[in-house]
């Protein structure tokens, strides 16, 4: 499910995580570090997933609150529960990966509930509601519209519900634009989420394998880049933009089915989010020499990509 891009930025705040530390770092200690990122990411996607689908839920607790009343009006006692029963939400909910991630994490009782009821009143106000529950009958495109528009329409632009995110997940800023992806995929086909896939095999061990090869070849990739940093002093260079830099080279050098422009273009985009205004065009301009170099000296050997 997750990106290369997204491991790779894992992997980058691993590296910055790591250099800020002042202890010695324990064995192991990288490796818990870069899966503490990754179940991060899950985590939100899970969280807004069941989210979603508490919004709909939310109509049986709203219509069982409002005929709780002392003296509870005909409307009260004649609330629209179509909602409730979704069925596209419900193939979200009964989702087997889904369920049991919810109920390791315990999101039940980290939901921002009253967030929640304002939210569920606000889709209760919208057209597109009132048009959904004036028919009795659930026809397909309209239970995955109004499901759709709950996620990208009543959340998404919504900016408490923004700052909900912000506060309660660290990691929005890096992964939202990444799990608001992965969410929509689920929408459109639900039951697909699977999150014991999350990330897959191959693509783990590539994380796993870039990290430990930019630790372990620290000083080799540096003696690739110091060199090129003429009229730079290494002490001014930003920490963000040699740790790329050496996970560029790292896959120049030791990831032989990654082609080099790949590898360029992704460290070019991730210095311009993540480090300084001029960052994409130095990170651009060093890895480039470093790659023509490595090219005249028949040490880059990139034979397997195009069988990959």
């Amino acid at each position: 499910m997750i990106s290369r891009r997204n491991i790779r930025v894992k992997v980058m705040q691993t590296l910055y995580t790591l250099s800020t530390l002042e202890n010695n770092v324990k064995p192991g200690e990288p490796q818990k570090l870069l899966q503490k990122h990754f179940d991060q990411s899950k985590d939100l996607l899970q969280y807004l997933l069941y989210f979603v689908t508490e919004i709909g839920m939310y109509a049986e607790t709203d219509s069982y609150a409002r005929s709780s009343k002392h003296l509870p009006s005909v409307e009260d006692l004649n609330v629209n529960t179509k909602i409730a029963g979704n069925e596209w939400l419900w193939k979200i909910k009964e989702d087997a990966s889904l369920k049991a991630e919810w109920e390791s994490s315990n999101v039940n009782l980290r939901i921002d509930r009253d967030l929640l009821r304002k939210l569920y009143i606000q889709l209760t106000n919208t057209d597109i509601y009132k048009r959904y529950i004036s028919t009795p009958s659930r026809e397909k495109n309209e239970e995955k519209e109004i499901a759709n528009y709950i996620f990208e329409e009543l959340l998404l632009p919504n900016e408490s519900f923004i700052s909900h995110l912000e506060e309660v997940y660290s990691n929005w800023d890096d992964d939202g634009e990444m799990v608001v992806q992965l969410v929509k995929g689920v929408l459109q086909k639900p039951g697909s989420a699977d999150l014991g896939q999350f990330i897959g095999g191959d693509k783990l061990q590539f994380a796993k394998s870039l990290l430990s090869t930019v630790i372990e070849k620290n000083e080799h990739l540096e003696s690739y880049i110091l060199p090129k940093l003429k009229n730079w002093d290494a002490e001014r260079l930003a920490a963000l933009d040699l740790i790329l830099m050496k996970m560029g080279v790292a896959e120049f050098l030791y990831f032989e089915t990654i082609p080099p422009k790949v590898t360029i273009n992704e460290y070019i985009e991730l210095a311009k989010d993540y480090s300084t205004q001029q960052s994409g065009q130095f990170v651009n301009g060093i890895l480039d020499n470093i790659h023509k170099e490595l090219v005249q000296e028949g040490k880059l050997q990139k034979t397997a990509f195009k069988k990959a």
